[in-house]
């Protein structure tokens, strides 16, 4: 096998081989860096390549893979979006703030995926904090969609996702407080699990907003998905929000062959992969304001979810509003407090971008009252989704209703054209990018951004699927369906 060819293989592929010793961790830790090398200065996906130490760590890979395997990620190639903490390897969280800061200890994520003997490539571009959606960082330079450069793939774990796509490492861990891990899964056409809330440990990942931020895996596949999120999850005495929650199923059923079982749906009964799997399509919200090629991709993955046995029905989230208003309440304030209690803000007002120091600044007018309010939001949210996952295993819904924006662009064009509107509505990035994610942080369900399509123009479109309270191994095994009846997964961009 040629070093080259790998570098777009699912680590479900490469780490038998591995295992097998057919594959050597040292040659595939160099396949990587080589193409960090090529694409980088094009996509500008790493803040910080860490070279040496990742060479070193395959040739230890090696040697121990011959006498102890560890797993499916002993001696597999990754990175970290850089607010996740590395000790002894410099952490900026995308801001001059922290231009020079150099953890002394690893995030528990970290130290996790060190035991299960990942190997790491670096430390991925990031909006500045993860404080925006873009990945159009002033102090390191904008990271670039590689399914077109002119675009942006997405935030804030933007650098993350283009490197996937970009076979420039096989998987990394991201953060997600309004969509950051599964925006950019969407634009870039790979998979992005948001867990439930505490379902992974944030201790060392510099926070944005405590009550709302989540970590979890980027990756090819959601079998990749699947083995990230197997190394980090559960319990963290240093992260209180882990604590008491169920164990995480076992995720062995991904990989075993659909068995036909048969379900009754609409007074038939039905047999395939699906079969038995009811999923919900909420008429309202999650579907309103969509470029036509995305709602039409959407539908058409509905359409292969009935064909291989699922039964979809509507369901009503009649509480279910655009959360910017209430989530903002909840952000501004606790992240105001974050960068205080650090000692960043306002000490170091002036190293931060205008967009960031902004935000802070509005973070200190916030009433108590209004945050308090903020919250009754989270729990008539919840209530709706309850009821729903009564009836349904999971919700169906797009990731974004639109593509990836040009770098630079203030708004979009969505929710058109139709007669009424033949120009379709203008919309602001931003608000774009997060009004359809949102509400499962606020909520802190797990979702999770498979691939569905490709626009016209070739850029990836996105399905979000949306599971009950710690559902996590029931969401990757309904995506893992879909996603092996279809072949998006495969595509790979081509960068000029």
């Amino acid at each position: 096998m040629k070093a080259a060819d790998v570098t777009g293989m699912a680590i479900e592929q490469l780490a038998p081989l591995l295992k097998q010793r057919k594959l050597s961790p040292v040659e595939l830790t160099e396949a990587y860096l080589a193409r960090i090398e090529q694409l980088n200065p094009k996509l500008n996906a790493y803040i910080t390549v860490t070279a040496e130490q990742a060479r070193a760590q395959a040739r230890e890979a090696e040697a121990e893979i011959r006498k102890r395997y560890r797993g499916p990620l002993h001696g597999i190639p990754i990175a970290l979006k850089d607010n996740i903490h590395t000790k002894g390897i410099r952490t900026t969280a995308g801001s001059k703030v922290l231009a020079d800061f150099v953890p002394e200890e690893d995030a528990t994520v970290v130290a996790r995926l060190r035991a299960a003997g990942a190997i790491l490539l670096g430390k991925t571009n990031m909006h500045e904090f993860a404080y925006g959606v873009t990945t159009e960082n002033p102090f390191y330079g904008a990271a670039r969609n590689p399914w077109d450069t002119t675009r942006i793939p997405g935030g804030s774990s933007g650098g993350s996702a283009a490197a996937i796509a970009a076979g420039m490492c096989c998987a990394s861990v991201g953060s997600d407080t309004g969509g950051s891990i599964r925006i950019p899964a969407a634009l870039c056409g790979i998979v992005g699990l948001k867990p439930h809330f505490g379902r992974v440990s944030s201790h060392g990942v510099i926070a944005l907003c405590p009550s709302l931020d989540h970590t979890g895996p980027l990756a090819l596949t959601v079998g990749d998905a699947a083995i990230l999120l197997a190394a980090i999850a559960g319990a963290d005495p240093m992260d209180h929000a882990t604590q008491g929650q169920p164990r995480l199923a076992k995720l062995d059923a991904l990989w075993q062959k659909g068995k036909g079982e048969r379900g009754k749906g609409k007074g038939k009964k039905r047999k395939g992969p699906a079969a038995g799997i009811r999923l919900g399509w909420p008429k309202h919200y999650f579907f309103d304001r969509l470029h036509e090629e995305v709602r039409a991709a959407v539908e058409a993955a509905a359409k292969e979810y009935e064909k291989l046995g699922a039964v979809i029905e509507e369901v009503e989230l009649p509480h279910v509003h655009d959360p910017d208003v209430p989530r903002s309440l909840i952000a501004l304030p606790e992240a105001r407090a974050y960068h205080e209690r650090m000692g960043w803000y306002p000490a170091r007002a002036a190293d931060y971008s205008e967009e960031s120091r902004k935000r802070l600044e509005l973070g200190g007018e916030v009433k108590a009252s209004d945050y308090v309010r903020a919250w009754e939001t989270k729990h008539a949210f919840l209530t709706d989704f309850n009821a729903a996952f009564e009836r349904v295993d999971a919700i169906l819904a797009p990731t974004l209703p639109v593509a990836a924006p040009a770098i630079g662009a203030k708004s979009v064009r969505v929710g058109g054209p139709s007669a009424a509107n033949p120009a379709g509505d203008d919309e602001p990035v931003r608000s774009a990018m997060l009004r359809l994610n949102r509400p499962q942080n606020l909520t802190g369900l797990p979702a999770i951004s498979v691939p569905c399509g490709f626009t016209r123009a070739g850029l990836p479109i996105g399905l979000q699927l949306i599971a009950p309270a710690w559902g996590e191994a029931a969401l990757l095994r309904v995506a893992r369906i879909y996603e092996q009846a279809c072949a998006w997964h495969i595509a790979h961009p081509q960068i000029a």
